[in-house]
C-alpha cells in the first residue's frame, strides 16, 4: 500500500477498524507534538469510540456519553477565516477531504491547500481520515490525490480489507517512530493486521490497480447524475466520484425515499448529519449496464414520493 502513497506516508500500522485507527491518528499527534488541544470539523463523523467520538462534530451523539476528552474544537470545513483558530498549541486537525456524512461536501477554492499551509506554519499535524474515501470512491485511488494535498497522517479501514475487518494508520518513518518509546509500546493492538484480513486487503488492491473500475468513476458517476438531476423532487446532487448525495430538500422525501428504493431493489442509505439527502454510493465494479438500470429504479421511486 505504501508504494502507493505520496511524500512521506511509507509507514503502516494496521489496527482492527476505522474507529481504532483514528483514535491511534490522535494519539500519535499528541505523543508527537506534545500537545493537547485537538480541533476536528462541524458535521464530522470519525467513529464512534470514546476519543473519535471527543472529537464527532454533532452533539446529538455525543451528549450521552460525556464527559469526554477535553482539548477539543471545531471548525466549519470550507472556512478559510477560522484557520486561524489552529495555533501552536493545536496537536493536530482531523478532517474528511470530502465531508461524507455531512452530506458530501466537497473542498471549495483550495480549501484544503489552505488548511495544509496552517498546519505546516504552526507545526500542527494534519490528518486525512480517506476512511470513506480511500480506494477509489472519489475518483482517485485516495481523495489527497485528488485534491492534491498530503497529510501528515492518513486513516483508512471499510474498502481497506476487501469485506474483511481490518483498519490502518500510516504516517512517516519518522512520526511513527514516536510509538517505539516512551513507553515501548505506544499502541497495543491484539487482532490488527491479522493475516486473513491483510491477505484479503492485497488482493483487493492488486485488483483495484489491475482494473479499470477507479478510470471509470466519473463517467459511471455521470450516468446517476445526468438520470435523476432534473427529476422536480430532486432539490441538489453533490458528489465527488461515486461518493453522491441525492439532496431533496425535505427531511420527509429523505426519510421516504429509502423504502421506495427497496421497493424497487435498491439499497441506499441515509446521511447522519444531512437529513434531507440520500446517498448513491454503488460498488466501483458496477457496469455501465447496471448504472443504468439502478437510475431507472430510482427514477421510479422519485416518481412516487
Amino acid at each position: 500500500m505504501a508504494d502507493n502513497l505520496p511524500g512521506e506516508l511509507k509507514s503502516v500500522y494496521y489496527v482492527n477498524s476505522g474507529s481504532e485507527a483514528n483514535e491511534v491518528a490522535l494519539k500519535l499527534a499528541k505523543r508527537a507534538t506534545g500537545r493537547v488541544e485537538m480541533i476536528s470539523c462541524k458535521n464530522s463523523y470519525h467513529g464512534s469510540t470514546h476519543g473519535v467520538l471527543s472529537i464527532m462534530g454533532s452533539e446529538f451523539f455525543k451528549s450521552s456519553f460525556r464527559p469526554l476528552l477535553p482539548g477539543v474544537s471545531h471548525i466549519d470545513f470550507n472556512n478559510e477565516e477560522q484557520l486561524s483558530t489552529i495555533t501552536e498549541r493545536t496537536a493536530c486537525v482531523i478532517v474528511e477531504p470530502v465531508q461524507a456524512e455531512a452530506g458530501v461536501i466537497i473542498p471549495q477554492n483550495n480549501y484544503l491547500s489552505k488548511l495544509r499551509a496552517r498546519c505546516t506554519e504552526t507545526g500542527t499535524l494534519l490528518i486525512f481520515d480517506e476512511i470513506q474515501t480511500g480506494f477509489g470512491r472519489t475518483g482517485s485511488l485516495f481523495a489527497m490525490n485528488k485534491y492534491g494535498v498530503v497529510p501528515d497522517i492518513v486513516t483508512f479501514a471499510k474498502a481497506l480489507g476487501g469485506g474483511m475487518p481490518l483498519g490502518a494508520v500510516v504516517a512517516s518513518t519518522e512520526l511513527m517512530k514516536c510509538f517505539t518509546f516512551n513507553p515501548v509500546l505506544g499502541h497495543i493492538t491484539t487482532f490488527g493486521g491479522h493475516p486473513v484480513s491483510c491477505a484479503a486487503a492485497l488482493a483487493a488492491l492488486k485488483i483495484l490497480l489491475r482494473e479499470s473500475w477507479i478510470e471509470d468513476v466519473e463517467a459511471k458517476a455521470k450516468v446517476f447524475i445526468d438520470a435523476i438531476s432534473n427529476h422536480p423532487k430532486v432539490a441538489e446532487i453533490r458528489h465527488s466520484g461515486l461518493l453522491i448525495a441525492v439532496d431533496l430538500g425535505k427531511e420527509e422525501y429523505a426519510s421516504r425515499i429509502l423504502q421506495l428504493l427497496l421497493d424497487e431493489g435498491i439499497m441506499s442509505d441515509w446521511f447522519l448529519f444531512n437529513p434531507t439527502s440520500f446517498r448513491i454510493a454503488p460498488p466501483l465494479c458496477i457496469t455501465k449496464e447496471e448504472a443504468i438500470d439502478a437510475s431507472e429504479k430510482i427514477l421510479n421511486a422519485l416518481n412516487k414520493l
